[in-house]
């Protein structure tokens, strides 16, 4: 898929939130380097929420099997420009985007080549041999980028499978104060309007917090807008299953796009669906200035009674002081809700990590990657230490130590075992690329690296209120929720959106700054509407809003998008064809055997 900025952003928080990191086991190559002295690593990160020394029990592993110690580098302040002005990016670099600047450091020659001197095959060598689509990506980009002059090979994306075949987990999974919805006799929820009268009665079932703080709806946070409102946007892609692209949504299934200011679009219909919350006082009043943080310690404190995605509901809600309590955050999709979920692919995203042409210890800077790249490697990155924190059974099943049960439930578990601090205090601050959470585990007995599948977590479950969840929805989880869920016609109520090769285009000098005033507008424009006090005021800031982007050059950046789309829905084409022959071919060979 085309790895929007929301999912990099959110990948960023599933890293600085939930992944414990550690290093255990050998590794291949030691590289042309000096290790006699504790080596410094620059790790300069778009998406990096820390700035400083890596600390905590995961520096330790990193001096102990390095000898290096990680200084992680966020985009903060102008960060970026002031270090391609300078031509030193760091040592290691990590992209939220592989377009606009990170085309202009490709121009610029501001990364390392990880073919000079066979770099990747000698030092990355598992990358080399199992991740070459996703190699192979990186070089066509550059193609791109250099209208065919270079094919050079400068990194790998984010969530790489192993296959194109499957598809992700959902994380639009609609999470739902649920114990409070069981209280109010299970109310049938069809529509939009119904699921809003639901949440009013939520509201005054539920008032306060754990604290006694009144609860909203919703709590939204501005942190992540990008082209437009973050969270607005998500809700037509958990509504409709359309995927953001540029200024606008984008069907997977026609190709059809359609733009943030088409009047009746989904962007503007669920503009007004936020207003109309706030309206009836559903909305947390801080949405437009708090950070992700603070919205985070919010649903932790019960403030929060619906997320769109998991992680800022069911993940962060469902702690042992709640569930003891019979309260839960789960999944209750709308009956007409379709959301998306994604299509894995071998290439991988556009969330690329590249060494920095300036870098003094490339070896090094290899070994580090590719041990992550390895499946132990990646699987200690995720969850600690083999043998402490996670190990396979005598079946090749993947399961967690006792330990590493209590590390996953609360990050404020001490390691212990000779390590430092924390689990929180260790987590990696670097979110390095490598497998996607749910693609093949090949040291395990055929499962993946999201421990929420293997078969030892397939348990009983945690709480009285999740069993009756389960119960009332004849699943056991929260893949099979959605997998269950059907249409009129039988058919999948989700959207896949198909796993291709996919990056958006580089925008030129002139659309780039007219870009910037769109989307300014944009962004502020859906804030103030979403706090718009009536429906004259709210339809007043979009008319407003229209016109303003209109003269800023909206129809520009709307006829780029448009291309982008397009060229999207050529590449899933070519891709569900091919798929449909494979099939084609397996059910001959099948007919014929």
């Amino acid at each position: 898929m085309k790895k929007k900025s929301l999912w990099k952003k959110m990948m960023s928080v599933v890293l600085a939130g939930t992944m414990v990191v550690g290093m255990a086991g050998s590794m291949t190559g030691c590289g042309r380097r000096a290790t006699n002295k504790t080596i410094t690593l620059d790790v300069f990160s778009q998406v990096a929420n820390f700035s400083g020394m890596q600390s905590g029990w995961i520096a330790d592993i990193l001096k102990e099997k390095f000898n290096i110690r990680l200084n992680i580098i966020p985009n903060t302040g102008g960060v970026l420009q002031t270090r391609m002005q300078d031509g030193d990016l760091g040592d290691i670099v990590i992209w939220g985007t592989d377009s606009d600047n990170y085309a202009k450091a490709v121009k610029n020659g501001l990364m390392f080549d990880w073919n000079d001197e066979d770099l990747v095959k000698e030092e990355a060598p598992y990358i080399y041999e199992h991740m070459q689509d996703a190699l192979k990506k990186n070089s066509e980009l550059t193609k791109q980028i250099t209208d065919g002059e270079s094919d050079t090979c400068y990194g790998i994306g984010n969530n790489i499978a192993t296959s194109n075949e499957d598809h992700q987990a959902f994380f639009y999974t609609w999470d739902l104060r649920w114990d409070i919805y069981k209280e109010l006799g299970f109310p049938k929820v069809k529509t939009l309007e119904d699921f809003e009268n639901l949440l009013v009665d939520m509201q005054k079932a539920c008032p306060k917090d754990d604290s006694g703080n009144p609860t909203y709806a919703v709590s939204l946070w501005p942190d992540w807008d990008v082209d437009y409102c973050m969270y607005v946007k998500a809700t037509a892609t958990a509504w409709y299953g359309y995927d953001e692209l540029g200024i606008g949504l984008y069907d997977p299934e026609t190709g059809n796009y359609y733009d943030a200011m088409m009047e009746g679009g989904p962007y503007l219909e669920m503009l007004k669906f936020y207003n109309d919350l706030f309206q009836k006082g559903l909305v947390d009043p801080d949405s437009m200035t708090q950070t992700y943080d603070k919205m985070a310690e919010k649903v932790q404190n019960g403030g929060v009674l619906f997320s769109i995605f998991n992680y800022s509901g069911s993940l962060a809600f469902n702690k042992p002081k709640h569930l003891d309590k019979g309260q839960i955050m789960y999944c209750m999709a709308p009956e007409d809700a379709r959301p998306i979920v994604y299509g894995m692919n071998t290439p991988g995203g556009d969330y690329k990590t590249c060494l920095g042409a300036k870098t003094k210890y490339p070896e090094l800077c290899m070994n580090v990657l590719n041990y992550f790249a390895t499946p132990e490697g990646h699987m200690t990155y995720k969850y600690g230490p083999k043998g402490i924190c996670w190990d396979y059974d005598k079946d090749g099943n993947t399961q967690f130590t006792e330990l590493g049960l209590q590390c996953k439930n609360d990050e404020k578990t001490t390691m212990g075992n000779g390590y430092k601090g924390t689990v929180h205090d260790g987590v990696c601050q670097a979110a390095f690329s490598s497998w996607a959470d749910d693609a093949e585990n090949p040291d395990s007995n055929g499962e993946t690296y999201n421990s929420d599948n293997w078969k030892s977590n397939r348990r009983a479950a945690a709480s009285g209120v999740e069993q009756e969840w389960r119960d009332y929805n004849k699943c056991d989880s929260i893949n099979e929720y959605f997998e269950n869920r059907t249409r009129a016609d039988g058919s999948k109520n989700y959207l896949v959106s198909p796993g291709t090769s996919f990056q958006l285009g580089e925008k030129d000098n002139e659309l780039k700054t007219t870009w910037s005033q769109v989307t300014t507008k944009i962004k502020n424009g859906s804030w103030k509407a979403i706090y718009a006090k009536s429906d004259k005021e709210f339809d007043k800031i979009v008319k407003d809003m229209i016109s303003d982007t209109k003269k800023y050059g909206y129809d520009k950046c709307l006829a780029w998008a448009k291309e982008q789309a397009a060229e999207r829905h050529k590449l899933e084409q070519a891709t569900s064809q091919k798929s449909a022959d494979t099939q084609e071919e397996t059910d001959s060979e099948e007919e014929a055997e």
